[in-house]
C-alpha cells in the first residue's frame, strides 16, 4: 500500500508542479500579499477533491476520466466539461512546451530549440509505454521536492525573509478556489486513467493527504519569496530565476534541470489524459497519438510562457468551479 500510495502522491504532484507552477508564475497570478489563509483552504480543499477524484476511479475501476467526469457533474453538463477538459489538457500541454522554450532562453538557447527538444523526448517516451511516466514521477518528483524546498529557505534565510508572515491582512482568501479549481482539473483526467490500477482506499488517503500538504509547504515558501522579490517578476517570465541569480551558476543550472523535468512530467501527464479519451475513438498506438497530437500544439507555443498562463489559467479556475463544489460535497453512491 505504501509504495503504491507514494506513487499515486507523485503523480499528482508531478500533474500540479509543471512550468507554471514549478516556476512561481502561476503561484503569483493567484497569491501574492495576504494569501496565507488561501494556501490553508487550497491545502484543504485540494486534499478533499483529490480524495474523491481517486475514490470514482478505483470504485468504477475506470481507465478514462469520462466516466469520472460523469459522476462528478452529472449527464446534463458531461459533454460539456468533457470537452473543456480535453481543451484544458491541450493548452497546458501548450504552456508546458512554452515553459521548455523559455527555461532554454535563459541560457541563450533558441526558443523554437526547447520546443522542439521537449516534443522529442514527449514521443520516444509514449512509444515506450505509460509506465515510463510512472517512474519518472516517482524518481524525479522527490528530488524536485527537496531541492525547491532548500533553495526557497535558503534564499528566505539569506534576505532575512520571516517565515510567520503578517496574518492581520488576509484579503485574498477567495483565490483559494480558482487555484484549487485549477490544479484538479487535470488530475480527473490523469488519476482518472489510472483507476483500475488502484488497489486498496489506504492508497487513496496517503495519495491525496501527502500531495495536499507538500504541495501546501511548497506555495507558502514559494509565496512568501516572492512577494519579497515582487517589484523584479514583471520583467522576467520565470520568478524562480529571480530567486537563482542571488546564487551560483551550479545551482542554476541544476534547477533549471529540474524545471524543465517538472515541465516534462505535466506534459506527460496531460498526455496521459488526452491519450486515453482519444483511445476511444481511434485504434492508433498511443505513439502516433501523440505525435499528432503534437504536430497541432507546437505552432501555439509562439504566444509565449508568460501570457499563456496570464490569460488561461485564471479563466479556467473560475470555469472548473463548479467542478471543484460538486467535488468538495461529492458523496459516494
Amino acid at each position: 500500500m505504501l509504495k503504491s500510495g507514494m506513487k499515486w502522491m507523485f503523480l499528482i504532484i508531478g500533474t500540479t508542479i509543471g512550468a507554471g507552477y514549478a516556476s512561481g508564475r502561476e503561484l503569483w497570478e493567484f497569491f501574492g500579499p495576504g494569501s496565507e489563509i488561501a494556501i490553508i483552504l487550497f491545502v484543504i480543499c485540494f486534499s478533499i477533491a483529490t480524495f474523491a477524484i481517486m475514490n470514482i476511479s478505483f470504485r468504477r475501476q475506470t481507465t478514462d476520466y469520462r466516466p469520472v467526469l460523469e459522476e462528478i457533474v452529472g449527464k446534463r453538463f458531461v459533454v460539456f466539461y468533457d470537452g473543456m477538459i480535453f481543451l484544458y489538457l491541450y493548452t497546458t500541454t501548450v504552456v508546458m512546451l512554452a515553459g521548455s522554450g523559455a527555461t532554454g532562453q535563459v541560457y541563450h538557447l533558441p526558443y523554437g530549440f526547447g520546443v522542439i527538444f521537449l516534443a522529442i523526448v514527449l514521443i520516444m517516451l509514449f512509444y515506450n509505454g505509460i509506465h515510463n511516466t510512472l517512474m519518472i514521477n516517482l524518481v524525479l518528483i522527490p528530488i524536485l521536492i527537496i531541492a525547491l524546498v532548500y533553495v526557497l529557505i535558503l534564499f528566505s534565510i539569506d534576505e532575512q525573509i520571516s517565515f510567520l508572515s503578517q496574518w492581520t491582512y488576509q484579503d485574498n482568501w477567495l483565490a483559494a478556489f480558482p487555484f484549487t479549481a485549477l490544479n484538479i482539473f487535470p488530475l480527473i483526467a490523469v488519476l482518472g486513467a489510472i483507476g483500475q490500477h488502484i488497489q486498496s482506499e489506504g492508497e487513496i488517503w496517503l495519495a491525496s493527504l501527502g500531495s495536499a500538504l507538500i504541495l501546501g509547504i511548497i506555495s507558502y515558501l514559494y509565496n512568501n519569496s516572492l512577494i519579497h522579490i515582487s517589484h523584479e517578476l514583471n520583467f522576467n517570465e520565470i520568478p524562480l530565476f529571480v530567486i537563482l541569480k542571488r546564487y551560483s551558476i551550479s545551482m542554476n543550472i541544476s534547477m533549471s534541470i529540474l524545471l524543465w523535468f517538472a515541465i516534462l512530467t505535466t506534459a506527460a501527464a496531460g498526455m496521459i489524459g488526452i491519450v486515453s479519451r482519444i483511445r476511444r475513438h481511434t485504434s492508433l498506438e498511443t505513439g502516433v497519438i501523440v505525435s499528432l497530437a503534437l504536430c497541432t500544439i507546437i505552432p501555439m507555443t509562439a504566444i509565449g510562457f508568460g501570457p499563456l498562463i496570464h490569460y488561461t489559467y485564471p479563466v479556467y479556475g473560475i470555469l472548473n468551479l463548479y467542478v471543484l463544489t460538486r467535488l468538495l460535497f461529492y458523496r459516494s453512491t
